[in-house]
């Protein structure tokens, strides 16, 4: 009786420890939004075709925030110097560096309709490196992993990224891999939910 008791009050704080958690960073229901908050909604709309989604749900607690976000993104996400094949390599990686759940399972399939073979994206989502990479993949992905991994690039890695993309490339590609950063913090720290079919990464050791 006593472990009886002892499993359900256990249940239980899990249970309110879940409930906190969604609340953390809740999404906002259009109805109540601010006057500043209904700006940003509409803004993001005309922009991006649809409804405020995804990170930018935590973020309309700050709404300047989640605006100066969406314009960032607007331009990275599609219309980098890297351009949105080896954009989406980026995000890939940067997801999985972060194990953010929510921003794999958007851009998953989104790699892969752009471009990114299966057997590349799953190697990344195991924390292995991928065979048989292109020149042009393999650059993105030593550049973006010694950025993530190491909070700096090597000279070799650098060279070889300008020499191939220039300096604008350098730079959006550097841009792709802090604005997924920050993005994956929102998200982790809001401990946003993934979608019911969602995909979760594996958990590495840290």
């Amino acid at each position: 009786m006593k472990i009886r008791c002892m499993a359900i009050a256990g249940l239980l704080t899990l249970t309110a420890v879940g409930a906190r958690t969604e609340e953390r960073l809740p999404t906002i229901p259009p109805l109540q939004y601010t006057e500043e908050q209904k700006q940003a909604a509409a803004e993001f709309e005309a922009a991006r075709k649809v409804p405020v989604f995804g990170p930018f749900e935590p973020l309309m607690h700050s709404p300047k925030v989640m605006s100066q976000a969406r314009a960032m993104g607007d331009y990275l996400r599609f219309q980098s110097a890297i351009g949105n094949t080896l954009s989406e390599l980026a995000i890939l990686i940067t997801a999985r560096e972060w194990t953010q759940d929510y921003e794999w399972t958007v851009h998953y399939p989104i790699a892969l309709k752009a471009g990114i073979r299966q057997e590349v994206a799953d190697a990344i989502a195991v924390g292995r490196r991928p065979t048989a990479m292109s020149a042009d993949e393999e650059t993105v992905f030593n550049y973006a992993s010694e950025l993530l991994k190491n909070k700096q690039v090597s000279d070799a890695t650098f060279e070889r990224a300008k020499s191939r993309f220039g300096t604008k490339g350098v730079v959006d590609m550097t841009g792709i891999v802090g604005y997924y950063t920050f993005l994956a913090m929102q998200l982790n720290a809001a401990q946003y939910p993934i979608p019911a079919d969602g995909r979760k990464l594996p958990r590495m050791p840290r």
